[in-house]
């Protein structure tokens, strides 16, 4: 039995290889060896934890390590913090292969400790691109990764050119994916997110649809994030007539001042069409997504699910500059104007058609395929 490590470290990547845990869990060769650390302990984003409890997987080791700040500092400091914690749980375990999922900061943590421990590296998610800190983590982690277990043919070849092994290389498709093909053709939003997930705000009546937002901060741009998320609400709060389902930022530099200007201007203008949540369960998010309008805001899901799906997105910004994507991603800057009339064409535009850039809903089996045959290696020879 192969020990696999896999380390969760924040609630989109949760989301991001949930089907691969189910995958490898059932593996008949394979053991699943699940560490849950970061942000994805804390309450105050959800406690993803929780939602990797109710789905049945065993946690083996839980790693406290957010330094609070939501700056520049912090992030740094609670990588830091992160390859001490593991560095100890790697040695407690004795994993065969360590799992780390994308491109956020905390994920650094996990590439460093396992690769000064020679413990061989799977990275889910390499090769691609975007407008912000994540891609230096992300292409850093490549080069630190023994296997590469990539979500599209375009990351594929950008893994190649920065000169990984071809035998390396494997286009799963993203787990996400098999998540958004569960959840398609169900034609109907099949829970309440009023009871089942509480949050803050007025509840209106989401019978005749509604807009969801998720809006991060940039973190190259993090002394902007008040500014920016305030474009995007007076957007919102100048559209009364269609309700909002907003979900609260990831744990980045500027998260502080993303929130801050969420509750400021919550308290000065009326914004009672619009209802708050921190976290939700994948499926029922991307159930939550299906029967939309669309998606607001700057998340990676608007690139990923959404195009699966077929959502229409307004994409804000620069933090998923060049990410490969669909017809469905209108992208717009931070601007009010700009956010209104791309909210006003979708909304009389035709539901743009589905892609499969980021596979075809079985990344999960093929996964955990490819972690039971690799040759176990920690060790490399680059192709140049």
């Amino acid at each position: 039995m192969r020990k696999i490590c896999v380390v969760i470290t924040a609630r989109p990547s949760y989301s991001r290889i949930k089907t691969a845990l189910k995958a490898i869990q059932e593996h008949p060769n394979l053991e699943l060896q699940l560490v849950v650390a970061a942000s994805a302990l804390l309450e105050r984003y959800g406690t993803a934890v929780n939602y990797i409890k109710a789905d049945g997987f065993h946690i083996v080791a839980k790693v406290f390590n957010v330094l609070e700040g939501e700056n520049l500092t912090a992030a740094a400091k609670t990588t830091g913090i992160g390859i001490l914690e593991l560095s100890s749980v790697f040695e407690n375990l004795q994993p065969d292969i360590v799992v780390t999922v994308a491109d956020r900061f905390e994920t650094m943590a996990t590439a460093i400790a396992a690769s000064y421990m020679n413990i061989p590296l799977a990275h889910i998610q390499g090769g691609e691109v975007t407008g912000n800190i994540d891609e230096k983590v992300r292409h850093s982690i490549t080069k630190l990764a023994d296997y590469h277990l990539v979500a599209s043919q375009d990351a594929e070849q950008r893994v190649l050119k920065l000169g990984e092994e071809p035998t390396s290389v494997f286009n799963t498709g993203c787990p996400s994916i098999d998540l958004a093909k569960e959840v398609q053709g169900l034609n109907q939003l099949n829970f309440n997110p009023y009871e089942k997930y509480g949050g803050v705000g007025a509840q209106p009546d989401l019978s005749n649809c509604y807009w969801v937002v998720m809006q991060h901060p940039v973190t190259n741009e993090y002394q902007n994030s008040r500014k920016h998320v305030e474009t995007t609400l007076e957007a919102i709060r100048q559209q009364t007539e269609v309700p909002v389902l907003w979900f609260w930022p990831n744990v980045d530099a500027g998260s502080d001042g993303t929130s801050t200007g969420i509750r400021a201007y919550r308290e000065k203008y009326d914004l009672s069409h619009v209802h708050f949540f921190k976290n939700m369960q994948g499926n029922d998010f991307l159930n939550l997504l299906d029967q939309s309008i669309g998606l607001i805001g700057n998340s990676s899901v608007g690139i990923r699910e959404c195009a699966y799906l077929g959502v229409p997105v307004i994409n804000i910004g620069s933090r998923q500059n060049r990410r490969q994507r669909g017809k469905n991603v209108m992208d717009v800057n931070y601007s009010t104007q700009e956010i209104t009339q791309a909210m006003n064409q979708i909304q009389t535009n035709p539901r743009p058609t589905p892609a499969t850039i980021y596979g075809e809903g079985d990344a999960g089996e093929k996964i955990a395929a490819v972690l039971a045959k690799v040759e176990l290696k920690f060790h490399k020879t680059i192709v140049y």
